[in-house]
């Protein structure tokens, strides 16, 4: 109130810190379901490729498999989609 700072209790610090440590903690597993969807969004706009009335070019079914690897050969500070063909 007017600039007024109200200090936190210990359990409330104790608390907070505990809350920013789960965050961190997630941070892993936010990048990964990000990859994830985003990388599911990529495969969607491909899907008709692999319908049984439709030749998949090999370029396109080199694609489609890059993206399937992506979680598994990523790094998360510099992730780099495959070129669609």
């Amino acid at each position: 109130v007017n600039g007024e700072r109200i200090q936190f209790t210990a359990a409330e610090e104790t608390a907070r810190d505990a809350e920013e440590g789960a965050w961190s903690a997630g941070a892993f597993d936010r990048a990964m379901a990000d990859l994830r969807q985003r990388r599911n969004n990529l495969l969607k706009d491909t899907d008709f490729y692999a319908l049984s009335d439709v030749t998949m070019s090999s370029d396109m079914t080199t694609y489609r498999q890059a993206l399937r690897d992506l979680p598994a050969n990523v790094d998360l500070s510099d992730i780099t989609y495959p070129t669609k063909p």
